[in-house]
């Protein structure tokens, strides 16, 4: 698959510019992700929720590995190596272990929905840390808050509160380990980076998955592509994107997928499995679109 996935990028080309590949990868990360909610959804017909996480991503961390080593100029230190762990550990074992064990009880929609929070999370976190947030981010915030809000009070599915908890939690860990991406050191290749993460991350959950006594249940075809599409798509390419974005953009630029991913998931929710999409819904879709227009706006002011 990365051979595959290498010859097929220099067929097409990555963009030339700057804002072209960040175009491309805020693409990749909304389409990605946005439907990697009734992926997981599928996969946990046979995946039990830490183990799915952590087989994915320490398949995918192995194989992107194998890739990057192939370009990568030089190798990791060992403190690069341990950032990754720790961010892995955060981003995976943490965020994407808890979510996908809200979603035992909750809805594909209302669980992208409550991840949405994730760029309060990185804005209250960066401003403890220190960074000024001007009033237009903040605003920014509030105005994509207000979509999340409107969007949450069309929906109609029963959800557990002990399982919305839990998700809430899985976008602060995801908020925590974004910000510790920002600020650790952390291999310079994006590409062994991310798959340092994901894998050590990945490995962590694993193991934990199966001291605790979690095993994979008999596999039907959908619950395995739902596995492969996960792996491949919402982690492989998706984390490298990304990682990108971390690197290139402000965290609230790179957490507006969390604003975006709702919208999708909702709509693949309503096509697929026949979630309801109710007015309240095509509200909140023009109001968290805007609130992402107007976090690029601020961000390309604070850049300028």
């Amino acid at each position: 698959m990365p051979l595959a996935l290498s010859a097929f990028t220099k067929w097409i080309g990555p963009p030339r510019s700057h804002g072209g590949r960040i175009a491309l990868a805020l693409a990749v990360v909304y389409l990605a992700w946005g439907s990697a909610y009734l992926a997981v959804h599928v996969a946990l017909e046979a995946f039990p929720p830490l183990l799915l996480s952590g087989l994915r991503n320490l398949i995918a961390g192995i194989g992107l590995f194998l890739f990057a080593v192939r370009r990568a100029s030089a190798w990791p230190t060992l403190i690069q190596a341990r950032n990754a762990g720790i961010v892995g550990t955060m981003l995976v074992g943490f965020s994407s272990g808890l979510l996908a064990f809200g979603m035992r009880s909750v809805g594909t929609g209302t669980a992208a929905v409550m991840v949405a929070t994730v760029p309060l999370f990185a804005t209250i976190i960066s401003a403890v840390a220190g960074r000024p947030i001007a009033k237009g981010e903040w605003a920014a915030v509030a105005l994509g808050l207000a979509g999340i809000f409107i969007l949450n009070h069309g929906d109609s599915s029963n959800s557990s509160t002990s399982g919305s908890i839990v998700i809430l939690c899985a976008a602060l860990f995801w908020a925590g380990g974004a910000h510790l991406a920002s600020r650790l050191a952390l291999p310079a290749d994006l590409f062994l980076s991310t798959a340092l993460q994901i894998g050590l991350g990945g490995a962590i959950s694993t193991v934990i998955a199966v001291a605790g006594g979690e095993r994979v249940a008999a596999l039907g075809f959908g619950s395995l592509f739902a596995f492969v599409y996960l792996m491949v798509v919402a982690t492989m390419a998706a984390y490298v994107a990304y990682g990108f974005l971390i690197r290139h953009t402000s965290p609230i630029v790179a957490s507006s997928c969390m604003y975006v991913n709702p919208i999708v998931a909702v709509a693949l929710g309503a096509m697929m499995l026949g979630e309801p999409v109710t007015g309240s819904t095509l509200i909140a879709t023009g109001v968290i679109l805007a609130s992402v227009a107007l976090s690029f706006w601020f961000d390309r002011r604070r850049a300028a």
